[in-house]
């Protein structure tokens, strides 16, 4: 599993900049051996299970999907453990070009875990709480929803954040540490050109 390199920044200013000119829209990673893809427009809960076409890189970058597409809080999160921690996490998934897959919390996702929490924001969490977080929400390169979700048994995965996993079943349910999440049908499979975007319900927790 690659490790993130902590030591690439980029300026708030040139990042803001180049999110607000990013317009085009294509957030687990396919084993090098197994790269069979489902293209977003043929998911279903039967066919995301089977090999499907070959699902090529997107034009535009995981982060710039995510700005686009309006995941404001999970942007704001990466800007957040940036700013505070100088993470170079936004540089890595705006301009980077290793591969990784992202299971993308929604925004009602973050309100949900701030009223659990009873917090108003991202801001009132330690910055390295949700550094981890952010890590057990990505994984090393391409995978798409066919290598994620199982036929049978349970499959674990495996999360930039050190030692920490994630099960998925057939059900399209994610059993994490803390808590479960689901993935959203017809939000799968979403190329990017460093990447591939799974939309999910809920932010999974890597402690309980």
């Amino acid at each position: 599993m690659k490790t993130v390199n902590l030591k690439k920044m980029v300026s708030l200013k040139s990042l803001i900049l180049a999110a607000l000119v990013i317009v085009s829209m294509a957030f687990v990673s396919c084993e090098k051996e197994n790269d069979d893809y489902i293209p977003q427009s043929e998911f279903s809960d039967d066919s995301m299970l089977k090999a499907g076409n070959s699902l090529p890189p997107g034009d535009a970058s995981i982060a710039a999907i995510a700005i686009d597409a309006g995941f404001s809080e999970l942007v704001g999160a990466l800007f957040y453990v940036d700013e505070e921690l100088e993470t170079g996490l936004v540089d890595m998934f705006l301009n980077g070009t290793d591969q990784y897959t992202v299971f993308a919390p929604t925004n009602d996702a973050f309100m949900a875990l701030y009223d659990a929490l009873e917090v108003e924001g991202i801001s009132d969490l330690p910055a390295d709480l949700v550094l981890n977080v952010l890590l057990y929400h990505v994984t090393d390169g391409r995978r798409a929803a066919n290598s994620v979700v199982p036929k049978k048994n349970p499959k674990t995965i495996e999360t930039l954040l050190e030692g920490a996993t994630f099960n998925v079943d057939k059900d399209l349910k994610i059993w994490a540490v803390g808590n479960t999440a689901n993935l959203v049908p017809g939000f799968v499979n979403i190329s990017a050109s460093n990447g591939i975007i799974h939309v999910i319900d809920a932010v999974i927790l890597p402690i309980e």
